[in-house]
């Protein structure tokens, strides 16, 4: 009941419908056909079931597609739930992120009702996407972590959820993906959330990290990039 009354003022859930249509739309037209090879790897790393932050770095728009198709509901039974900036939830995109269980927050001051939301969708044992880095990042440098993640893992753990990071990273064989190129998707070994306080913080972004280069790293060599 909680969770209802707090997604109410967010977001409208998911939509069955849109859900569906968005599936069609994005993994069999927009995916299928844009992209020659979509390649998956470490899928046993991804948990089925209980609370999930996937934290995949960011490389392009096609990033939350390639998540999607990787560990939607048609392969882990369940959505990816998008926390995103007020930004995406403007105008007509706004209008279907709102039907597709996206919910906006602000990184600059966010609020106790988009934090106490991402909690409960912990609680209730969904599966939370969250960007570490923020934005989309194409050059390449050294991967930096934005607090919110930690932040929002350690508050989960204290209000006894055992949480589960999943370090993800993208790769396409061109650094804007054409038509025709190849993506890759890796899922890295989950990051258990077992401590809290700045210590704990500071290990777990070098920890993260360390694992979404790595994963990166992987998804870059399966579709020929040089690492």
């Amino acid at each position: 009941m909680v969770l209802a009354q707090r997604e109410t003022s967010l977001c409208m859930g998911v939509s069955p419908l849109w859900g569906r249509l968005a599936m069609i739309a994005t993994q069999d037209i927009a995916l299928k056909n844009y992209f020659k090879k979509r390649i998956v790897l470490g899928i046993g790393n991804l948990p089925i079931n209980g609370a999930v932050v996937l934290a995949p770095t960011h490389r392009s728009r096609w990033d939350a597609l390639m998540l999607t198709m990787a560990a939607g509901r048609r392969v882990t039974k369940r959505d990816c739930r998008f926390m995103v900036t007020l930004s995406e939830m403007q105008g007509l995109q706004g209008w279907f992120l709102n039907r597709l269980g996206c919910f906006p927050i602000d990184k600059k001051k966010p609020s106790l009702v988009a934090l106490r939301y991402s909690i409960d969708l912990l609680m209730a044992g969904n599966q939370l996407v969250v960007f570490p880095e923020g934005r989309i990042n194409r050059k390449r440098k050294q991967i930096k972590v934005e607090k919110g993640i930690i932040r929002l893992s350690q508050l989960a753990f204290r209000n006894g959820v055992d949480v589960k990071v999943v370090p993800v990273g993208l790769g396409y064989s061109e650094v804007i993906p054409k038509l025709f190129s190849d993506a890759a998707i890796c899922f890295g070994e989950p990051i258990n959330i077992s401590k809290i306080g700045r210590t704990a913080a500071a290990d777990f972004d070098a920890q993260l990290c360390k694992k979404m280069y790595e994963a990166e790293q992987s998804a870059l060599k399966a579709v020929g990039r040089i690492c």
